[in-house]
């Protein structure tokens, strides 16, 4: 076992002795060593109630005969981040618990770990540190949040943003603000829509690293703590079969993964994400291939804020892994690889039926015969954009308007709610990507503003920043090269007529070579703000959008 480095030998007496000190016991000591990510805070919805999921797992590995040992990882929620200076700290996270859960398992030589996550830079960043330590692990996380009810009508957190619009517009009065704001998030766990958690939590089912409900099952169900307890002892039989996270986190798997957040609609992070990941276990994973799979793969699901179905409904019509059993009649999946369970996923799904069409399309019937999210490139975007195409109306597929330029969030949304933002326009956001930002913010507050006054099915927002999984419309983001950079996307000027073609993965400003050329003689990059601290540290390491936003390592390109 990994951990007899500090628990075996008379070597290690002085190791022994702090775990003495611990209250571990002889016999404990014996049992391999479990580490328990526990992602639990009191500031995370999604993550309020991971004190009872790690109980249940706890109870778990002791059952199937391991030693659990908690520690912490730490978690943002980007909806109380959302909007101002906290925003440029949501992604930076995905590194900072990366690392610290990497340097927590290896510093004290853990058998197996059992991951805990929820919300949305905490799951990608636990998935990267399981593939960079690299022993068994299980991940089980805290579900999603029931929707909540207004007016008898289903509803969720991108519909309170999208109400702040509707005030702004005098389209709805306060006290109906005041209704929106106390109904809409009932219960902990993640927000109830295809956002980012939700997305990314089900992905690590498609992927192989969570046992089966792991993304859907809603964090009030006692269901939940059954799968919590099943995750701890699961984990041992992989600590004995020496099943690691490499073994299961193949180039075969994050195809899979691709594959079902086209059929899903995920948010647009998971593209973000998934190449980030894929870094950490060693499979290369770019853009280009996500129209190729798109291109095959049906979307099959509409889940808020693409349509008027949530988490809850997607858990009832058997989940994630009907959806993969949908699309396996197209065989546009691999099951012979390996997953967590101990079995291929070929085995997890087999049986796994779609229990309600409305919800899970069948093949036959999809929304669309491409999947939810594109790939755009063109002389703004080069090396490509990113839209989740499940969520733009069909009179948005294909569009040309004149540029609004902005050259930060703050000032966009002054525009929009100022009423200067007619139908037409394409906003442009630039200088809040990954170096930019720094810390490529989320644009949910600019797309639910636009939504909200009634302009989502006439106006385009693109941006070198990234959009929640709760933002909907025209929203184009991830453009790279970004502004900081010197990406095309700095040399729009107000007026320009940029033209968008989703279906044919088309992103370009009306403008010649020449002129942009033109533009950036003298040009020099907008002044960050930041001076100090880790956002400084994180800007001068970050790459590209397009390569997952990682870190590169000093001396290596």
């Amino acid at each position: 076992m990994k951990s007899d480095n500090v628990k075996c030998g008379s070597e290690h007496a002085p190791h022994r002795s702090l775990f003495n000190a611990l209250g571990f016991t002889e016999e404990e000591m014996k049992k391999p060593m479990i580490g328990i990510v526990s992602s639990y805070n009191e500031i995370v919805p999604g993550h309020m109630n991971l004190d009872k999921i790690v109980e249940a797992v706890k109870l778990g590995v002791a059952e199937a005969g391991g030693m659990p040992v908690v520690f912490p990882a730490i978690a943002v929620c980007d909806g109380i981040a959302m909007g101002h200076i906290g925003m440029k700290y949501s992604l930076v996270t995905r590194d900072l618990i990366a690392d610290s859960t990497e340097c927590m398992a290896l510093a004290h030589q853990f058998d197996g770990l059992v991951m805990i996550p929820n919300c949305d830079k905490n799951v990608p960043g636990l998935l990267m540190a399981a593939a960079r330590v690299n022993v068994p692990t299980v991940f089980v996380s805290g579900g999603p949040m029931l929707a909540g009810k207004v007016h008898g009508k289903k509803r969720s957190l991108s519909s309170m943003f999208e109400a702040v619009g509707e005030y702004a517009a005098d389209k709805i009065t306060l006290d109906e603000l005041n209704y929106f704001e106390e109904h809409v998030c009932p219960t902990c766990g993640s927000c109830s829509g295809m956002y980012t958690a939700n997305s990314m939590n089900c992905l690590t089912e498609a992927i192989g690293m969570g046992l089966k409900g792991n993304g859907t099952i809603p964090a009030v169900y006692s269901e939940r703590i059954r799968l919590a307890k099943h995750a701890g002892n699961k984990v041992m039989e992989l600590v004995n079969k020496n099943i690691r996270p490499r073994d299961i986190m193949t180039k075969e798997a994050f195809y899979n993964a691709l594959t079902v957040d086209m059929a899903l609609g995920c948010s647009t992070n998971s593209m973000l994400h998934l190449p980030a990941i894929a870094h950490e276990a060693g499979v290369d994973l770019n853009l280009d291939i996500a129209n190729e799979l798109s291109a095959k793969t049906p979307n099959l699901c509409h889940l808020a804020p693409a349509g008027p179905t949530y988490m809850e409904d997607l858990n009832e019509a058997g989940g994630v892994y009907a959806v993969m059993n949908e699309l396996s009649k197209l065989n546009l999946l691999n099951l012979d690889v390996m997953t967590v369970s101990g079995k291929t996923m070929g085995e997890n799904i087999k049986g796994c039926v779609n229990l309600n069409d409305e919800v899970i399309r069948t093949v036959e019937n999809p929304y669309s015969k491409t999947g939810g999210i594109a790939v755009l490139k063109g002389n703004i975007a080069p090396e490509g954009s990113v839209v989740k195409r499940s969520a733009v109306v069909a009179e948005m597929m294909e569009h040309t308007g004149p540029a609004r330029v902005f050259d930060c969030e703050e000032d966009a949304i002054a525009a929009i709610k100022g009423g200067k933002i007619v139908e037409g326009d394409v906003v442009v956001i630039r200088y809040e990507g990954p170096k930019g930002g720094p810390g490529m913010r989320e644009m949910l507050n600019p797309t639910s503003a636009i939504a909200g006054m009634g302009l989502g099915s006439t106006v385009a927002l693109i941006t070198d920043g990234r959009f929640s999984g709760a933002s909907r419309g025209a929203s184009i983001g991830h453009v790279s090269p970004e502004a900081a950079l010197g990406g095309p996307i700095a040399f729009i000027k107000e007026g320009d007529m940029i033209h968008i073609d989703i279906n044919n993965n088309k992103l370009e400003a009306l403008v010649s070579d020449e002129e942009f050329e033109a533009r950036r003689v003298g040009w020099t990059p907008k002044e960050t703000d930041i001076k100090s601290g880790y956002l400084l540290r994180y800007r001068e390491l970050v790459t590209s959008a397009t390569t997952g936003a990682v870190l590169k390592v000093p001396g290596k390109e």
